[in-house]
């Protein structure tokens, strides 16, 4: 029999809103809400809230916005609570070990991946760079190591081709949202029986670096189309073209043979640019001008048809 928790939930970016959101319309009641400190972005260059701040000042919840969790202040704020459970998803800053004995039950993680598969903070990017056919969330108690800890729940999803780290990312967040409300349903039996990982099988998501998004043309076509769904939409994979940063947005591969060199376009037309690679080539259906947004291929060429020519190439260099 369930019974309504005390929580604390900890998360900062969209993602993890989507599961505050879900605890919301849930019996358990939400003591308080921890999440990154406010981040100056835009245009204005302004201080902006994260989603989940955003989403716990609307539902009137206390906000703690600590710049970390190894000071006595914010450990005395967390004690002081008196929670059952801390839940914690996508929140960006390392729990102590002193912090992860505080609440009554622990303090558990949604991780987006099959672990011990891809831990660590890039997941989802990471799974479609690979090629992987599968992945998934998994429910985890937290401990000391990053993504260590033995599971709770395990939900599946398969990746099928038109995945971008964006659209798997939101489907990820609903299959998390329900494994999160079925584990808190369940939680003294799947504290029981949690499953400790196999640290041997265990893969490592390195936080995505910018300069991975730049397209390297010597790679294999296949590579290229995954790197750029994997980095859709940020940071984005791009190249240049007569100096100017084209960010590619949408493309898929053919293995096909070819003797141009890598970067050239072969040719152009309503249905993509295909572009040569080191092996196979790549066919880009919708990428972005400078000072222009996303365009499909066939919009691209009424507006830039002399650039993208068979024989122009697109290369790493440019005005950046």
């Amino acid at each position: 029999m369930s019974r309504p928790l005390n929580i604390v939930f900890a998360g900062t970016p969209e993602f993890a809103a989507r599961h505050l959101e879900a605890l919301l319309g849930s019996e358990h009641k939400i003591v308080a809400v921890l999440t990154q400190p406010d981040r100056r972005a835009g245009r204005g260059n302004r201080l902006q809230h994260s989603a989940v701040k955003a989403l716990a000042l609307d539902a009137d919840l206390s906000v703690l916005q600590p710049n970390t969790l190894k000071q006595s202040d914010a450990t005395e704020s967390l004690v002081a609570l008196n929670a059952d459970l801390m839940v914690v998803v996508a929140y960006g800053l390392i729990l102590p070990a002193e912090v992860l004995g505080i609440p009554r039950l622990g303090c558990i993680n949604v991780h987006a991946s099959l672990l011990p598969r891809w831990r660590g903070a890039a997941p989802i990017q990471r799974a479609i760079e690979a090629g992987d056919t599968e992945t998934g969330v998994s429910i985890m108690m937290m401990e000391a190591g990053l993504d260590t800890g033995p599971v709770l729940m395990m939900r599946r999803l398969p990746i099928i081709e038109k995945h971008t780290a964006g659209s798997l990312q939101a489907e990820l967040s609903g299959l998390g949202a329900a494994a999160l409300l079925d584990t808190l349903t369940n939680i003294d039996a799947l504290l029981g029986a949690a499953a400790p990982q196999n640290h041997s099988d265990a893969t490592y998501a390195s936080k995505i670096d910018k300069r991975e998004a730049l397209v390297d043309w010597t790679d294999k076509a296949h590579n290229i189309a995954r790197r750029i769904r994997a980095f859709h939409p940020a940071p984005g994979c791009y190249a240049f073209l007569d100096g100017d940063r084209v960010k590619i947005a949408c493309a898929s591969s053919l293995d096909s043979p070819h003797q141009a060199a890598a970067g050239e376009i072969l040719s152009a037309d309503n249905s993509g640019i295909r572009v040569a690679c080191g092996e196979g080539v790549l066919i880009i259906s919708e990428a972005q001008m400078p000072g222009a947004k996303p365009q499909s291929a066939a919009t691209l060429l009424n507006g830039h048809q002399s650039r993208l020519q068979p024989g122009r190439c697109f290369s790493r260099a440019g005005s950046d």
